[in-house]
């Protein structure tokens, strides 16, 4: 494999409404922008593939949009995984180590972690991630990393990321039809954070929410760890489903309707403005009727994410807010929504800018593959680090040896 191939990641994000795949590369330690392509998905179905080829062909014409524009072979992605599919459920575990006090080593903390996740889940179930919340030795608990520390106790808090088993099985021979290895699948929920998210906000107590075409992802951090994921059945699809139906008019036209005049609060729009529509004949459309079909939805959508919140024992977590990402999030109003209805601030998750990054990715809807791009290059440095430390390890003792 050439340098350039090494240094290359490459993310699909399969999303209900968009099929991205994202190219950046490594250059100098930073990630580097290369080319992508965007494509409208196919085969997909209440935020799921519901069937194969067409979701497959559209990967593959977006793949090799992609290759044109990084001008380099693509052969191998990450993948995000999202939507109504995901569960998040915390754990806990423990064991003595052998009953006296001594250091605590990488293996101890493995076996803590499995104690902690062999918890019983249906069988359908795939674990995406593990997530340590804290760690305690002897009844001390905030501890991040306990390696090198001495105890006679060693416990974890954990939190598991589930997804569907078939749901994920889907996406990966989705990927595989259009000629992609899938080298590692990540919570797109996950991925958002890691681009929109600051370490202050993650430490104070924050809930990302991804809404998507289908169905909104949401997680929360606090104290600097995950402490609840979730996905929620509403997404900006639903929006406009709701205008086509109470309006009678196709679903394209609602679509544009809802991007170019949109609002989640009635009251935010003057009472005599107006536009003209074709519907099927010319007729002028009061704005404020637009936004009375938008808000009880918005509402909705923010009612199950409290509701969420309070099942997860989080929603008092949220000293920094809500921050909201992905195409839905632009829709006016949905902030002013997100602090009614949270009694939280809340702002909108710009992801961060890549070098050499074109301008039209600085959007909220390019919030998980940017995050995807970032999370993977992050695992890929740990990774090395790890590998390089192993080394000087064994090196060192075979320098003993002789």
């Amino acid at each position: 494999m050439s340098q350039a191939q090494e240094n290359l990641i490459v993310v699909l994000d399969v999303g209900s409404a968009q099929t991205r795949v994202l190219a950046a590369d490594l250059n100098e330690g930073a990630l580097r922008y290369r080319g992508h392509a965007a494509l409208e998905s196919a085969g997909m179905r209440k935020g799921m593939i519901s069937d194969l080829n067409p979701a497959a062909r559209v990967v593959k014409s977006a793949a090799e949009k992609a290759e044109l524009a990084a001008r380099v072979n693509i052969d191998s992605c990450v993948v995000g995984v999202g939507g109504p599919h995901v569960r998040g459920i915390n754990t806990h575990g423990g064991f003595d180590l052998a009953g006296r006090m001594r250091e605590i080593t990488r293996e101890d903390v493995r076996t803590a972690v499995e104690r902690a996740r062999a918890v019983e889940r249906p069988p359908d179930r795939e674990i995406l991630h593990l997530l340590p919340r804290q760690f305690i030795v002897d009844d001390q608990p905030g501890i991040f990393d306990p390696i090198g520390m001495i105890g006679a106790r060693l416990e974890v808090e954990l939190h598991i990321a589930t997804c569907s088993g078939s749901a994920l099985q889907s996406t990966v021979t989705c990927a595989n039809r259009a000629g992609l290895e899938v080298t590692e699948a990540v919570l797109e929920s996950i991925a958002a954070a890691e681009a929109t998210l600051s370490a202050d906000e993650r430490e104070l107590g924050v809930c990302l929410l991804d809404i998507g075409a289908h169905s909104s992802d949401l997680i929360v951090f606090f104290e600097g760890a995950v402490a609840h994921t979730a996905s929620v059945p509403v997404g900006g699809a639903h929006f406009s489903n709701d205008l086509a139906v109470g309006l009678q008019m196709p679903v394209s036209q609602a679509e544009e309707l809802k991007r170019h005049y949109g609002h989640a609060v009635v009251t935010a729009v003057p009472q005599t403005a107006e536009i003209e529509i074709t519907n099927p004949q010319p007729q002028m459309l009061r704005l404020r009727t637009i936004a009375e079909i938008l808000e009880p939805r918005a509402r909705e959508l923010m009612y199950f994410v409290k509701e969420s919140l309070r099942q997860g024992g989080v929603l008092d977590a949220l000293g920094a807010g809500c921050v909201l990402a992905g195409g839905g999030s632009m829709l006016p109003g949905m902030l002013d929504v997100t602090e009614s209805q949270l009694r939280v601030p809340a702002r909108t998750g710009m992801p961060v800018r890549l070098s050499n990054m074109p301008g039209e990715l600085a959007h909220p809807s390019y919030a998980t593959a940017i995050g995807l791009l970032l999370y993977a290059h992050r695992t890929r440095v740990t990774r090395a680090a790890e590998n390089n430390g192993l080394r000087a390890k064994l090196r060192a003792i075979f320098a003993a040896s002789y």
